[in-house]
């Protein structure tokens, strides 16, 4: 048996036998490995994976931008001074090189700078000569911003529809076969088309969901034959026009605009080169710019204008006519560096190297299988004889057929250090596509809440987007090989390694290595913590009383932006270095801010804030709330260091106002009152669980941010009942409970966060991937880590609070007792935090 040599990876071996030819610039100026050494040190324990949406600049590109800028003097070029004319040069060579990367004539073309791809068909589309006469057609597979200028063509009387485009092999002539979705339009005309209208056919260089690459001999085939490969549209003998959105395509390869002749691209610079951000470019042919019709003006479009008087006189420059106000002179002067980086390596070897590795990944995707031999990946756009771009688009699967959320895969990468992207990536064609959702999915979807970035990723047992991994430059094999591993020990199921983690070990690890069930002996609670400010840092109390909505006090203040927000830890970390205290005897609410000299104090009568109710929503629900006066308001402002307002949950009139029951935002606990808690009224954790998920996070060390405490506290998980006595995770189990003489009923496991990654270390908020990273090893169900129990209390009503309605440190703790001889029902998990 032949050695392996030391040192050697046989995987990348047999990676760089298959795809190697292609693959780290062999005959470039450095190799991939190097241009990541000396180029991306940032990128150290990090894997960048979303190069469709923005790729990364170097760090020698951004030198010699800071080189250029500071060795020289630009003013506004619409002067004529010498740091005016200097800018002027400079943007001339920078038109000059975006032709050149296209191919593209300066006889025939012209490029429009603008604040990017989407400004570019934003400006196409207002200024078409749109006509009754006129069609918008364009291909499923199109970014949201190209949808966008169906609506000038419909305002304008035009008609506009969605194609179909399959390869046509049959077809020696037409490679292509166009199927056309039906017609659209807003305004009936009996007009019918005449050859005189101009129609717009746009279309993407590359699928920016799935990848594929667009037969670009659509291009002359729309312009110069559109009669027969329009035949069954009532458009066929309009004059044709072609825009093709390069944004995703053209950054890893080139568009040949002497080749494939369309009227308009559009592009965005920091998809080729990471940086500028905020500056693209309409390439324009010089026949179809002079058909476009601007109704606005601006400083640099005009010759000639009068302020009293309906006088006018443009400019008749191209680019002077279509670019509004003063261009982006700084951004465009760095777009050479850019370039320079693309060029020094080759367009077509970076094609090669980033294809290369997206043939590896699908590849290795497409062979995964669980245990049973179901197959894990469901791969998009893949089919025989399709060019495909380097980007791999897919979902996957459990052992019985059931869908992991994408947005699981993205939460569980993260904490992984892999950087990826999930959803419909802003366009819903392709995603309806690829998915097979119908125009009634799509719509059910919607009507249970689901919007664009939104957690709901799976509805009525379907997909509702996807994971989307793709590849720049200087993405390596490593990238693609540490991705593989992670989705081979998260998501596919062997003997070894379950698909459900947090059932697989609910009878052994869970508890320690203890055998059956736990023995629930001698629990009692051993602290209680009440939260009087959501997601500010609470107090804890040896005894308390409960009121109708839990804790009393607890999360019956919140903070919301002038702008409506509300203020959570999530989007606000610095709230947890803000404190709250409630003393009962004087009626006091104090707060304190390491950011505020003075305590606030707040009297907690109801006469002391203002009498004027608001309702806000928060989690589907309408809450009726009452305001404080300026001075409160300030101290917060300060506090968190932003302008806001403190709200108080209405103390008088506790009604809740749910929305539709089958919303997926609904708040799991509605049986209850609640204040301003995400999910119920409260939420425990066992000592011992703490203690044994601390030790996993020590095992586990590097994960933990650089100058924080290793000690797990339970603060972390914002508890309001900490338990001790049970075995660890034994509060799994528990399906109602009581706690002295009151009666409590699980409502499932505790779904948790980057929250709990938050730690105040003096003041300073760090940010570490612990412990979620620890508990995603070992508590993850169905796309949920879990951690603590949510709990109502049973029987606490308006009634009732003048009893001795306390709960105390030191009661008793006794799991799955009968409540009067009722079961309580179980609720299901949902998928939000306490905070």
């Amino acid at each position: 048996m032949a050695m392996e040599v030391e040192g050697r990876d046989p995987d990348k071996d047999e990676f760089l036998q298959e795809f190697g030819e292609g693959y780290g610039y062999p005959d470039g100026p450095k190799s991939v490995d190097q241009i990541r050494a000396s180029e991306f040190s940032r990128l150290d324990g990090l894997v960048y994976l979303d190069h469709a949406g923005a790729t990364l600049y170097s760090e020698l590109q951004m030198e010699a931008v800071f080189r250029q800028l500071t060795a020289n003097v630009y003013g506004n070029p619409h002067s004529q001074s010498d740091s005016s004319m200097a800018t002027a040069d400079i943007v001339r060579e920078a038109r000059q090189q975006v032709l050149e990367y296209f191919n593209a004539s300066p006889k025939y073309y012209r490029c429009i700078f603008t604040s990017g791809a989407t400004a570019a068909l934003k400006l196409v589309g207002e200024a078409f000569p749109w006509s009754h006469q006129s069609c918008f057609m364009y291909t499923m597979e199109n970014h949201n911003s190209v949808l966008g200028i169906r609506e000038y063509a419909l305002e304008k009387g035009a008609a506009a529809c969605a194609v179909d485009i399959e390869e046509d092999v049959r077809d020696g002539r037409y490679p292509v076969k166009i199927s056309q979705h039906p017609l659209k339009r807003r305004f009936f005309t009996d007009n019918e088309p005449a050859g005189a209208a101009y129609s717009l056919f746009a279309m993407p260089s590359e699928c920016n969901f799935s990848g594929v690459r667009f037969n670009l001999d659509l291009v002359r085939i729309i312009k110069e034959d559109s009669e027969r490969v329009l035949e069954d549209s009532h458009f066929h003998r309009g004059k044709w026009m072609v825009l093709i959105d390069a944004a995703k395509g053209c950054a890893t390869r080139k568009l040949d605009l002497s080749k494939y002749p369309a009227d308009f691209v559009v592009l965005s610079f920091y998809k080729l080169f990471g940086y500028p951000t905020g500056l693209g470019a309409l390439i324009v042919h010089e026949t179809a710019a002079k058909l476009l019709r601007k109704t606005y003006f601006s400083g640099g479009t005009v010759a000639a204008s009068m302020a009293d008087v309906d006088f006018v006189k443009r400019r008749e420059g191209i680019e002077e006519s279509l670019e509004n106000g003063t261009l982006s002179f700084l951004s465009i002067s760095s777009i050479r560096h850019g370039f320079k980086v693309l060029n020094s390596l080759s367009m077509e070897a970076i094609s090669r190297h980033t294809e290369s590795l997206s043939a590896y990944l699908r590849k290795t995707l497409s062979n995964l299988r669980h245990e049973n031999g179901d197959y894990v990946c469901i791969l998009y756009g893949v089919r025989n004889s399709v060019d495909i771009g380097p980007t791999v688009s897919f979902n996957l699967k459990r052992p019985d057929g059931s869908w992991y959320g994408y947005r699981e895969v993205e939460k569980l990468a993260s904490l992984s250090g892999i950087q990826l992207r999930t959803g419909c990536f802003c366009n819903p064609g392709a995603c309806a596509k690829y998915l097979g959702l119908s125009h009634q999915d799509l719509l059910s979807n919607v009507e249970a809440g689901h919007v664009c970035w939104d957690d709901n990723d799976v509805l009525h047992g379907k997909p509702t987007g996807a994971v989307r991994v793709s590849f720049g430059y200087m993405s390596t094999y490593e990238d693609a090989k540490k991705f593989i591993d992670f989705i081979k020990k998260s998501f596919v199921c062997m003997r070894d390694h379950p698909t459900s983690l947090y059932k697989s070990t609910v009878q052994s690890d869970f508890y320690g290595g203890f055998k059956g069930m736990p023995q629930n002996v001698g629990i009692h609670v051993k602290s209680i913590i009440i939260y009087p400010i959501k997601s500010c840092t609470g107090f804890s109390v040896e005894s308390w009383p409960l009121s109708s909505t839990g804790l009393l006090h607890d999360r019956e203040w919140l903070l919301k932006s002038l702008a409506g927000e509300i203020l959570t830890l999530k989007k606000v970390p610095e709230l947890c270095s803000i404190s709250a205290f409630v003393d009962l005897n004087l009626a006091l609410l104090i707060v304190e801010s390491p950011r505020c000299k003075e305590k606030l104090v707040i009297n907690i009568k109801s006469d002391s804030f203002h009498h004027t109710e608001e309702e806000i929503g928060l989690h589907a629900q309408r809450y009726v709330v009452h305001s404080y006066d300026e001075d409160v308001n300030t101290w917060f402002s300060n506090a968190t260091g932003r302008p806001c307002i403190l709200l108080r949950s209405s103390s008088s009139n506790h009604h809740i106002h749910f929305k539709r029951e089958n919303s997926v935002d609904m708040c799991r606990d509605v049986k209850s009152r609640l204040n301003f808690s995400n999910e119920a009224q409260f939420l425990l954790i066992s000592e011992e669980s703490m203690s044994d998920l601390d030790s996993r996070v020590k095992s586990n060390a590097k994960n933990v941010a650089r100058g924080a405490s290793l000690n797990m506290s339970s603060n972390r998980f914002r508890p309001n009942l900490v338990v001790a006595g049970a075995e660890p995770y034994a509060e799994d189990t528990w399906k109602n409970l009581r706690i002295g003489g009151k009666f409590f009923t699980s409502l499932g496991g505790c779904n948790r966060c980057q929250v709990i990654n938050l730690i105040n270390e003096g003041g300073r908020i760090l940010k570490s991937n612990e412990p979620l990273a620890t508990l995603a090893s070992y508590r993850r169900m169905k796309g949920k880590i879990l951690f603590g129990i949510l709990l109502r209390c049973e029987g606490v009503d308006e009634v009732e609070l003048g009893k001795d309605l306390w709960l105390r440190v030191g009661d008793e703790v006794h799991p799955d007792e009968n409540l009067n001889g009722r079961q309580p029902p179980q609720a299901p998990t949902s998928q939000r935090q306490m905070t």
